[in-house]
């Protein structure tokens, strides 16, 4: 066997150039997030299947999706990557890979983040390590230590290094998601300029925008830059997501409308990713008075099949939204006890987020589908301080921000709203969209009103 050093710098333990090339391909498609990433890993481990930490890759993939049905996949791949283990051997950084991929199936992502941390400290070049190890942070909530993970490592990436504009991306979205607006779209923009493919470097661009109520900046961001995100795996329905954001701010609800269906909603996944951007953009245009017609059933009926699943709060919160939108209510009680019965007896450090704040939360979000606003917004007041914890960016909780706002209106806590609401343009650096203006109007309009007058608010 030949010791091959990746595009990465590092050892490599593969039998044939072939293998090799399969895997640096799988390394900068996964950078940039792009749709041929498993076809790449797929021909690698057809051909080397005792590569341990090829298997131990595919584990973790398939764990970021955050489905039921492919953890028996990932459980599969941890087999064999052992297995591997017994046939040659394995080095500290497969070992490290396989470590993660088992702290992960044992309810332990934190575990998997500690693994790949371990082979950043000795190699901060290795920046698969370090998008896994920010991909899984993101997936926590975990915004501080995305930066800290990235700013460790950040000088390693010499201008000479494949993946510097990919590492700026993550640098720019970490910055961002801990208000650092002004650097976060520096760094963004200097990541795509030296990868013009990094739709999460562009993203990132993107959320600053979004954070600091720019939407016509930001749709001059995106206009003409759509080959960064073409290429992507379902990310690129993200990436609209975003867009569409942008001209509801700008109240040109039929593009909004438009870009739903033929770009947010263009495949009928039921990826709980594009599930939330579906269920979020729908539940904005309701909040505004919008009718969305029959947009709300194709969601819950995807959602109603994954009511048992349980792998991810942040998921769990938007089938519930798909649902409760729907009014499958059937689904909606068996995932609220689902939800309740993790919380209760699960022993994964999931449980502990699914006790708080995933119950108030949902209970939150089925009491604004029954129009009690008055304990939608006791519920969703309740969970709102640890929201982060869901995982997520500020841009997507955004909904359940706006959920506590628009159902403590409703029901007459018109100083809680405005207190929300300033909390809401404080963690914009002080900028208010369309969205705070309406509202602070209604909140005035209360106040001139009896405390529970009836205020003439589009309901749901």
């Amino acid at each position: 066997m030949i010791q091959h050093y990746d595009i990465l710098q590092q050892q490599t333990p593969l039998k044939t150039a072939a293998a090799l090339d399969d895997w640096n391909r799988m390394i900068l498609a996964f950078l940039a997030h792009g749709a041929t990433t498993p076809s790449h890993l797929a021909a690698l481990l057809e051909a080397e299947p005792d590569f341990a930490m090829g298997q131990a890759v595919k584990g973790l993939f398939c764990m970021m999706l955050a489905r039921v049905e492919m953890f028996e996949t990932a459980r599969e791949a941890l087999v064999a990557a052992k297995s591997a283990r017994l046939t040659r051997a394995a080095n500290a950084r497969e070992e490290a890979f396989v470590k993660a991929l088992d702290f992960w199936l044992n309810g332990s992502p934190r575990g998997a983040i500690a693994a790949m941390e371990c082979i950043l400290r000795a190699n901060p070049e290795d920046a698969l390590a370090l998008k896994i190890s920010h991909a899984i942070r993101f997936m926590l909530g975990d915004n501080a230590g995305m930066r800290s993970s990235i700013e460790a490592a950040l000088p390693a990436y010499t201008p000479d290094h494949p993946a510097q504009g990919y590492v700026l991306g993550c640098h720019a979205f970490a910055l961002e998601e801990t208000g650092e607006y002004t650097r976060a779209e520096t760094a963004g923009r200097l990541g795509l300029g030296l990868a013009p493919d990094d739709a999460w470097g562009l993203h990132a661009v993107a959320h600053v925008y979004d954070m600091t109520c720019n939407s016509k900046g930001g749709l001059n961001w995106l206009k003409g830059r759509e080959g960064a995100w073409a290429h992507c795996n379902n990310f690129r329905y993200h990436v609209w997501w975003h867009k569409a954001l942008m001209h509801l701010d700008q109240g040109e609800i039929d593009v909004v409308l438009d870009l739903y269906d033929r770009e947010v909603r263009a495949d009928k996944t039921d990826d709980y990713r594009d599930i939330s951007n579906g269920t979020s953009l729908l539940m904005r245009l309701e909040l505004e008075g919008v009718e969305v017609g029959n947009r709300w059933e194709e969601l819950a009926e995807l959602s109603a099949n994954r009511a048992e699943d349980g792998c991810l709060i942040f998921a769990d919160l938007h089938y519930l939204m798909a649902l409760v939108g729907g009014d499958h209510d059937d689904a909606v009680a068996r995932l609220l006890g689902r939800m309740r019965r993790k919380a209760a007896h699960g022993r994964c450090e999931a449980a502990s987020v699914a006790a708080h704040p995933g119950l108030a939360a949902a209970a939150g979000l089925e009491a604004f589908g029954e129009a009690n606003f008055e304990a939608a917004y006791l519920n969703l007041a309740r969970a709102r301080q640890v929201m982060p914890t869901i995982g997520g960016s500020h841009a997507q909780r955004d909904v359940f921000e706006r959920l506590t706002i628009d159902a403590a209106i409703r029901a007459g806590f018109l100083e809680d709203a405005a207190m929300i609401l300033d909390d809401r343009t404080a963690l914009r650096g002080g900028h208010e969209d369309r969205y705070t203006a309406v509202r602070h109007e209604l909140i005035e309009r209360g106040r001139a009103a009896s405390p529970r007058n009836e205020l003439n608010i589009p309901a749901q």
